[in-house]
């Protein structure tokens, strides 16, 4: 009974603050740094050999381009390609299953086998997106630690920073970060800096999350197909607002999403279901754990709807939030992991960073292009031993169950402000 009391102390707390109520049409944004003075404008320089040579072959390329003429019989042919990201996993053990080459794999869509025209080996370096929640439910979601030296949001911050700083090699591992609330905020774009890493960890540090709102549909948009988003932090620009491109624009062979996150979605523009389509249509696998579970073993049995106030996540809140995570992790290809305890953070990263390595990235050609959202099924086969028999039995493979025809611009690249 006392912890409910307490809990509930919390809840009255966030709803009931002056502070908390003035602020809540405003957005929460990661303080900004302090552009440093001095000359924005150099001096011109004379232009070497090297410059007016090729000044002079592009003037060239684009007067022949103007004067070209097409020729009959000619005819542009569009490449229609599917990309499908792979883990073979030994069903009794969970061993990865490393050194397969493109004829262990069989791909079909709809039944039908596909042949497949690229095959890349778990060799290449990883682009990841990690988007992370940090709002007041967050902070709250964290205090379940029952820590009380540190804010409660440091539960969301610590498994971003542990990846950054572990798992991301540069020059040819990048990394962006978003952190969201009442909208997603581009902390850092794709960079291989670990300069501008440690800032982004300092940033998210030394700021509190403001607002409780947790717009994660939105955050999820725009990690996957960009968006009308504020300027990104450490940029530092004038302009408030800027056009971000999300993963699907990024051309590396090995990408992935690693969202930390409740689950819980409050003020979105757009729904699940219209998340969903995003994620099934990106292909890009989502690499989730979920900060929320730790809450919810300790306080959901005191949290019966009829019993907690309008707006409040109850037990049914948690377990949409946990279904949705479920969803979005396995129609991408991807892993849900749900924390219980803070200790298990390391071997969360550890498995992501293991599957993002170890992932065979397989295509192959369309005869024609896909209806427009429509649901294709993929199913990806493996014959381990090569004896022309595939395994099922032994070994299953991990990748996204369909593919879905391309949405419509409005659907696949809102740009909202």
């Amino acid at each position: 009974m006392r912890t409910y009391f307490a809990f509930a102390a919390l809840i009255v707390f966030f709803a009931c603050s002056p502070v908390f109520v003035g602020e809540a049409f405003a957005q929460a944004k990661p303080q900004r740094p302090t552009p440093q003075e001095g000359k924005k404008n150099q001096r011109p320089t004379p232009k070497t050999e090297e410059e007016l040579l090729k000044e002079a072959e592009e003037r060239k390329r684009k007067e022949m381009e103007k004067s070209a003429v097409e020729e009959p019989g000619v005819i542009p042919v569009e490449t229609n390609l599917v990309s499908v990201d792979a883990v073979v996993l030994n069903k009794k053990t969970g061993q990865i299953i490393s050194g397969l080459k493109k004829e262990n794999f069989v791909i079909y869509e709809d039944g039908v086998k596909k042949d497949i025209s690229q095959f890349n080996t778990p060799d290449a370096p990883i682009t990841v997106t990690l988007v992370l929640e940090y709002s007041k439910w967050s902070e709250l979601f964290g205090s379940a630690n029952g820590g009380i030296y540190e804010p409660g949001h440091y539960e969301t911050v610590r498994p971003v920073a542990s990846f950054l700083t572990q798992f991301i090699k540069p020059p040819n591992d990048y990394a962006s970060v978003i952190a969201f609330d009442m909208r997603p905020t581009p902390i850092t774009d794709f960079t291989n800096d670990p300069g501008r890493i440690r800032d982004t960890i300092q940033l998210l540090l030394r700021n509190q999350p403001a607002f409780r709102e947790n717009n994660l549909y939105d955050a999820i948009q725009l990690a996957l197909v960009g968006g009308r988003a504020d300027s990104v932090v450490l940029e530092n620009v004038k302009e408030e607002k800027m056009d971000y491109s999300g993963m699907v624009a990024v051309k590396a062979k090995r990408r992935a999403i690693i969202l930390v996150a409740s689950g819980i979605d409050t003020f979105s523009r757009i729904n699940f279901d219209e998340a969903r389509k995003i994620v099934q249509s990106a292909g890009i696998p989502l690499y989730i754990i979920s900060t929320g579970n730790m809450f919810c073993k300790k306080y959901c049995d005191y949290l019966d709807p009829s019993r907690v106030m309008p707006g409040t996540p109850d037990r049914m809140t948690f377990l949409q939030a946990k279904n949705a995570m479920n969803t979005f992790a396995r129609e991408s290809g991807g892993a849900h992991f749900e924390m219980t305890f803070p200790q298990e953070i390391p071997s969360y990263l550890q498995s992501i960073n293991g599957l993002l390595r170890s992932q065979y990235n397989l295509a192959y050609d369309l005869e024609k292009p896909h209806e427009m959202g429509k649901k294709y099924k993929l199913e990806v086969k493996v014959d381990v031993d090569g004896d022309g028999q595939t395994d099922d039995k032994g070994f299953v493979v991990q990748h996204r169950p369909y593919v879905l025809g391309p949405l419509p611009p409005d659907k696949n690249n809102k740009k909202k402000g």
